[in-house]
């Protein structure tokens, strides 16, 4: 039997319905439904007047298969998550190991990485069950923390971005910049920023980076508000490792956040080193379009008198 998962943004309504929704035509097309166990749990905590009373049946009826992340992941064909860029970087994160795609179904505000709207959400799912789709290839990011005896301490990844932060904001914090071996680059700042293609739209956007096409492959250092004549962002290629270190004369420690969700404690002396990973992650695409015309939709670009390219004269 076929099966999908479905991912939500269990506090919202409407992500809710849609998820009932996205249930009974599943049931119709003898699809089998997978949700993650712990959305369940939190879907039944929820108040009375949260779920629908029927989406509550479906979970607790045997009507869809409760199973842990890993489990779920290795079972499904696709994953449609209902909700924003938040919501699908959680889901990415639970099936990135099986390798599966994800349609995102945006219940949000910008939603870059969402592709249809819930208005067009029994279209959407009948397509995705058809087949009619592409599979777009992200670019992610491979965080290695090293302490100050370069003794490795944890292994992440990043969607988006991994952000070296103060952890005071009274405070700022001691880097030093290193590339490919060589050191480039030190000052005091509120942070350091490692993003991809798909991160250039969100953090790495508001911290002044170049907006950097999806299929680019790419990797971006921001310094955050640096005290230094130098403090550009430099956009890396492949081949490239970056390598930011906590300096030994820091007396204020700081955090890495992935992705907005994940964080770590990094203190005096440790070393942050970021490349692009050989693992990305895999979206699916109904109708895809030119990413010019995603930016001009997303961030409400004026376009107003563009008249384009004519004819071509022979």
């Amino acid at each position: 039997m076929r099966r999908f998962l479905l991912y939500v943004h269990t506090g919202r309504r409407a992500a809710l319905q849609a998820m009932l929704s996205v249930l009974e035509e599943l049931r119709l097309r003898n699809v089998r439904a997978v949700v993650v166990d712990d959305q369940v749990d939190e879907i039944l905590a929820l108040p009375e007047d949260m779920a629908p009373p029927k989406l509550l049946t479906f979970l607790t009826n045997g009507a869809v298969d409760v199973l842990d992340a890993v489990s779920a992941a290795d079972l499904v064909e696709l994953g449609i998550v209902l909700g924003g860029d938040g919501t699908i970087l959680r889901a990415l994160e639970a099936v990135r190991a099986a390798d599966v795609p994800v349609h995102g179904v945006n219940l949000g505000h910008v939603g870059f990485l969402a592709e249809s709207e819930v208005e067009d959400l029994s279209i959407t799912v009948s397509r995705l069950l058809d087949g009619d789709y592409e599979v777009e290839e992200r670019s992610t990011l491979e965080i290695t923390v090293l302490d100050a005896e370069d003794e490795l301490v944890a292994r992440h990844w990043a969607l988006n971005e991994a952000s070296l932060e103060k952890a005071d904001r009274k405070k700022m914090i001691n880097v030093a910049i290193e590339i490919d071996g060589r050191p480039v680059s030190s000052f005091g700042a509120d942070g350091v920023l490692l993003s991809t293609p798909t991160g250039s739209t969100a953090y790495a956007f508001s911290a002044g980076g170049p907006v950097i096409w999806p299929e680019v492959d790419a990797m971006m250092l921001i310094p955050l508000a640096a005290h230094a004549l130098f403090a550009r962002p430099l956009v890396l290629g492949r081949s490239s490792e970056a390598a930011v270190e906590m300096t030994l004369d820091n007396r204020d420690d700081a955090i890495l956040i992935l992705d907005g969700r994940r964080s770590a404690h990094i203190t005096a002396g440790m070393r942050i080193e970021a490349r692009l990973s050989p693992r990305s992650v895999r979206l699916a695409r109904l109708a895809p379009s030119p990413f010019a015309d995603r930016l001009v939709e997303k961030f409400q670009l004026p376009v107003v008198g563009w008249r384009g390219r004519g004819p071509r004269r022979r």
